[in-house]
Parts: C-alpha cells; structure tokens; sequence
C-alpha cells in the first residue's frame, strides 16, 4: 500500500505542477509524507519485533544455564 500511495502521490504533485493546481500539488506531496511515514513506521514495527524475539530467546538461555 505504501508504494501505491507513494506513487499516486507523485503523480498529483506532477498534475498540480503542471496545471499550476496548489492544491493538488499539496495534497500529492502529503500523501508522498503519509506513504514515508507508514513505511517508516513498518521498519520500526518489525525492527521492534525482532528485538522481543533476540529478548525472548536470551531469557530462555540464561534460565537454562
């Protein structure tokens, strides 16, 4: 969805520059941030899950020692 909505976004930026639309250059250009965010947003999520499991799997270890 994020590549999507990437793309889309680009694409009203470009119409809004070239019809000389401010509003929909604008609306293209946060929709570009929004798809940023959400894909930044995923990275964390997973970085984060991964982190539990790296967590999860040294307790085990230790309570096993």
């Amino acid at each position: 969805m994020g590549l999507l909505d990437k793309i889309l976004g680009r694409g009203k930026k470009a119409a809004g520059d070239v019809t000389g639309n401010d509003s929909m250059r604008r609306e293209g250009a946060a929709q570009e941030r929004e798809s940023a965010a959400e894909d930044r947003a995923a990275k964390h999520e997973d970085l984060a899950a991964e982190q539990r499991q790296q967590a999860a799997e040294a307790h085990v270890e230790r309570e096993n020692s």
